[in-house]
């Protein structure tokens, strides 16, 4: 099934101090991993950001948040109003072990659904999911409301929640849902590399 795929890069970086997306992990950059990936899935690729002159070298379409300063939710409204397929795979740019084959699973799974979201412990993993344009309608609302959590519009739509026992038939749970927010996190993540 064609989709496009998003990078959303619209974070602050504020407890890393350096932008995330360009640490390295896997001997190559985090963002560089996550194209590598996507373009395996996705001929229509592009990056969220509101700092377009950083990521210009990247080849890459880049879109800015329509709605600035409201979260991730403006990135994946951003992300659907600019993709070029009704389907959409969306994930974080700060997330060093993303696999093309959950990717892949994630958006065939969202033949009948509007939304796709895999659930880990309890959680859900709205930064690396899949979306429909029929989320755009119900987006926008939240938006008037004030209503900003990425889970607040899935009342209006179909949503298949993926759990784990899903997960790890084709990826490593432990794994491949992992962000770097803090140094700290970063070194934790060069050790899992490691431990392969």
């Amino acid at each position: 099934m064609k989709a496009s795929a998003a990078i959303l890069a619209g974070g602050k970086n504020s407890r890393m101090g350096t932008n995330k997306a360009f640490l390295e992990v896997q001997s190559c950059r985090i963002i560089d991993h996550a194209l590598h990936e996507l373009r395996r899935v996705s001929e229509d690729i592009l990056i969220i950001t509101n700092n377009p002159a950083e990521y210009s070298h990247l080849n890459v379409r880049l879109a800015q948040d329509i709605y600035p300063g409201r979260g991730p939710l403006s990135g994946i409204h951003s992300a659907l109003v600019n993709a070029k397929n009704h389907t959409l795979l969306v994930v974080a740019c700060d997330m060093p072990f993303i696999e093309a084959e959950l990717a892949r699973y994630l958006i065939n799974a969202a033949r009948d659904y509007d939304v796709v979201i895999p659930v880990v412990e309890g959680y859900f993993e709205p930064l690396f999911a899949v979306y429909t344009k029929a989320c755009l309608p119900p987006i926008e609302w939240c938006f008037r409301k004030e209503k900003l959590r990425v889970i607040d519009f899935f009342s209006a739509l179909k949503v298949k929640y993926v759990n784990e026992d899903e997960i790890s038939r084709v990826a490593d749970v432990e794994r491949v849902f992992y962000n770097v927010n803090t140094p700290k996190e970063l070194a934790a993540a060069k050790k899992l590399m490691h431990n392969d």
